[in-house]
Formats: structure tokens, sequence, C-alpha cells
């Protein structure tokens, strides 16, 4: 059995990883880069990048095809196009990247570190109303808060 990082290591033998500057430079070069953003909309709505489309990770394949409820008209036609696909920590994107490869799509990439790491890189970040988000609040925002009960139960002692 494998873990999440496994699984995600397993997708980037196939899903090629770009960096926060490196995504900088792409949008410089080509303005028809599309950003798909794989989190939650609660999450997209908190902070993203401006001009993102958000598409949740457990809607993209049938986002990606018609004639479904979560069809996305422009994420179906981007097959050819240049796409990153972005999360909070790079993860989901691999997962979405490797998909997204499956159903077709040629230049797909994922933005390694994520959000959090575009944050880092001091790049701007817009809220649901499109104001910029300060990025010191977003620190706030990317810091895991993670309850006692999601944490790795402490291991037995051995017997000796």
């Amino acid at each position: 059995m494998k873990n999440f990082l496994e699984l995600i290591r397993g997708c980037l033998t196939n899903v090629t990883e770009i960096m926060p500057w490196d995504l900088e430079q792409r949008l410089t070069e080509n303005p028809d880069l599309l950003i798909v953003d794989v989190r939650e909309p609660d999450e997209y709505a908190a902070m993203h990048i401006a001009g993102s489309l958000n598409v949740p990770r457990g809607i993209l394949e049938s986002a990606c095809e018609w004639d479904y409820e979560e069809t996305i008209p422009e994420l179906v036609r981007a097959r050819e196009r240049e796409v990153v696909l972005v999360c909070r920590s790079g993860y989901r994107s691999v997962l979405a990247a490797s998909s997204m490869q499956v159903l077709g799509y040629r230049q797909v990439a994922s933005l390694q570190t994520g959000l959090r790491g575009w944050k880092d890189y001091e790049q701007p970040l817009v809220d649901a109303a499109g104001s910029d988000v300060d990025l010191d609040d977003a620190d706030i925002y990317f810091t895991p808060k993670l309850r006692p009960e999601q944490r790795k139960p402490a291991s037995a002692p051995v017997a000796t």
C-alpha cells in the first residue's frame, strides 16, 4: 500500500513541475497560458492567482469533457494550450496534471511548492473580490493547522 507522498512521487515520473519563477516567466512569454487552480472553492475565494480558473480536484476529469454538469468549456478546449495546475502546496496539482495528461492534454505542468511557494516568491494573490491579499496574511493562511487527532499516533513502546 502506498501513502500519499508515494502516490505523488509515482505521478512525477510523467508530470513536469515548474517553480514559481518559471511560471512568472511563462506568463510573460505566453499570454495564452491557462492557470487552473484545483483547490476547493472556499480556498480559491480566500486567495488565488489573478486570472486563474478554479476547477476543484474532485470534478476535474468531468470538467475536462463535454456533456457533464461539471463541463467547463474553456478547459475542454485547452487540450493544445499550455496549462499550469496549482494548489496549496503542489501535491494535488501533481495528481491533477497526471489525470489531464491521461485525458490528452499535451502541455501540462504542476506548480511545485504551490501557492505557498508563489507567495514566498512574493508574487501577487487576490481574494474573491479581486483585491490584493496582504502577503503577511497569506503567511498565516498557509501555516498548517493540524488538530491533535490528525497527527500520526505515537508508536507503542517496544517491549524489552
